[in-house]
């Protein structure tokens, strides 16, 4: 099983720079176990609530943009919950004070470990170093085409 933090699910709703690469990347990985968690899920709703009260998104752009992320998690990921270890385990992270880790981030590499997820993709700098200092399968992708 493959995991994907937030910053991976967010360009496949709200166009940037990374989404047609990422749109590619995951069209490449069409038949493999992918998945998110439901923590990703409110990362989402979050990111597009932040980009209405700034004033970047209309509010019913950002329902369509809700309604799609829930259409392509419908068809492509597997959505993983956290549970009482995960959080634990997120905890453990944070205790390495040296990674930079933010809570959330923890909590995204806690329920991929925990999961025996064998990659976790990320544009994510500190988690991407956090993770690689952790030990675990951390990877980004690149994003020029």
């Amino acid at each position: 099983m493959i995991y994907f933090d937030t910053s991976f699910a967010l360009p496949l709703i709200l166009r940037e720079p990374t989404s047609s690469r990422i749109e590619q990347f995951f069209a490449s990985k069409q038949g493999e176990a992918l998945a998110i968690s439901h923590w990703t899920r409110v990362e989402v709703s979050s990111a597009l609530a932040r980009e209405v009260r700034m004033r970047h998104l209309a509010v019913a752009m950002a329902r369509a943009a809700e309604e799609e992320f829930d259409d392509i998690v419908a068809d492509t990921f597997a959505v993983l919950l956290p549970s009482a270890g995960d959080f634990e385990l997120a905890r453990r992270y944070l205790q390495h004070h040296e990674t930079g880790l933010r809570a959330g981030d923890a909590l995204h590499l806690a329920i991929a470990s925990n999961n025996r997820a064998e990659s976790i993709y990320s544009f994510d700098n500190t988690l991407l170093k956090a993770g690689r200092r952790l030990g675990l399968s951390v990877r980004t992708i690149a994003t020029r085409t």
